[in-house]
């Protein structure tokens, strides 16, 4: 799955120089995807910002449940 993903024509090498690259590419990984997020933000307005907070909900409940159970 994740070769798959690397195939993906600007966002694959990006993530691939990020798992397999230096510090300053991960580093700069993240704030290409901040950026992105930003643009998105400029473009849409509001959506941009509460659909990955709705996203993120089923990954922290996941979590929180994990570090209960033990």
């Amino acid at each position: 799955m994740l070769k798959l993903v690397y195939h993906i024509p600007v966002f694959g090498w990006m993530l691939k120089e990020a798992a397999s690259g230096s510090d300053t590419a991960r580093v700069l990984f993240i704030v290409n995807m901040a950026l992105l997020w930003l643009l998105a933000v400029l473009m849409f307005g509001y959506p941009a910002i509460i659909i990955p907070a709705l996203v993120a909900v089923p990954t922290i409940f996941v979590l929180l449940i994990a570090i209960t159970k033990g």
